[in-house]
């Protein structure tokens, strides 16, 4: 019998910790960087170790059984508490960093691409990018300040809007030469459709049938093509010519600017939700996150362009 103390692999309890925040295998497996067949596997073996199931299906989603509901709060705590543990060593030696987080898609085909330039103009401020972010991590103390996507009601937080979300249609340049061309809406009932599974607590997301809808072409079949859930992905296939995909200007903007993708259409669809840059409010004049956020919102103007 082993000791009731022992404590389980670490990787099965950041597994469980991730998937008990976003009750979901995939959207965990994006925060970890790894697979879903990866995070469901440690699930698995902490049951295992536990001696009882921690997370069941309800519907499309999954939640948390009691067990499980019993011990995630104390392994979100820990696990922040563990953060704040390795920045302040980080800290201790002589470097404070400027942490930011920011979710994995954003972080990847925008946010990255500037930090040399705010480098750059402040040479002073060392930067950590974090691309796994959880709900309370400024509440937290494990970052100076998030990006975060959504309706702009982030209570208790200082919030600044970078993007206004628009959605239209975004492919490599030689589909639109292709044959049959892409000329005007119609001609993507030719095309293969990239799709972003989305997240369905976000139900108002628009989809290829709200986009043909508002296009005047809503006799093309909307459902068909390939589904990703993460449109940094949706985004990759497309550039590769794989597809036509639904983007976000915060996402593709970069692609667009280096002609690595072309958007065939005028016609966009507006959303209610928008990337925001937050900070606790009695930080949000301290010099350096003053300095971020001004940076950040010049970017973000300058790509809308």
């Amino acid at each position: 019998m082993q000791p009731t103390h022992r404590l389980p692999s670490l990787n099965a309890l950041r597994a469980f910790e991730a998937v008990a925040r976003r009750l979901s295998f995939a959207r965990a497996a994006e925060d970890l960087f790894v697979t879903k067949a990866a995070v469901a596997q440690q699930i698995r073996l902490l049951e295992e170790e536990i001696g009882t199931p921690l997370v069941e299906r309800s519907g499309r989603g999954l939640k948390l059984t009691e067990a499980g509901a019993a011990g995630a709060a104390g392994l979100s705590d820990g696990f922040a508490m563990l953060a704040r543990a390795a920045r302040a060593m980080r800290e201790a030696k002589g470097r404070r960093f400027l942490v930011i987080h920011a979710s994995a898609s954003f972080a990847a085909t925008w946010l990255v691409g500037r930090i040399g330039k705010f480098k750059s103009r402040h040479p002073e401020i060392d930067v950590l990018v974090d691309a796994n972010p959880g709900e309370d991590t400024l509440e937290r103390g494990g970052a100076d300040a998030m990006i975060r996507w959504g309706d702009g009601d982030f209570p208790g937080l200082s919030t600044t809007r970078l993007f206004k979300e628009e959605v239209f249609p975004v492919c490599a340049r030689k589909l639109v030469e292709a044959d049959p061309p892409l000329r005007e809406p119609a001609d993507l009932a030719h095309s293969t459709l990239l799709h972003l599974e989305w997240n369905p607590s976000f139900p108002t997301w628009p989809s290829w049938s709200d986009w043909l809808k508002a296009a005047g072409a809503g006799e093309v079949e909307a459902t068909r093509g390939v589904f990703f859930n993460q449109m940094s992905m949706a985004i990759a296939a497309a550039a590769q010519g794989q597809g036509v995909a639904l983007a976000s200007l915060a996402i593709a903007a970069d692609d667009l600017a280096s002609g690595r993708l072309v958007a065939p259409f005028a016609t966009t669809v507006r959303t209610p939700f928008g990337y925001y840059f937050l900070c606790m409010p009695d930080a949000a004049e301290a010099p350096r996150i003053r300095a971020l956020r001004d940076f950040l919102v010049e970017e973000a103007a300058l790509s809308i362009g």
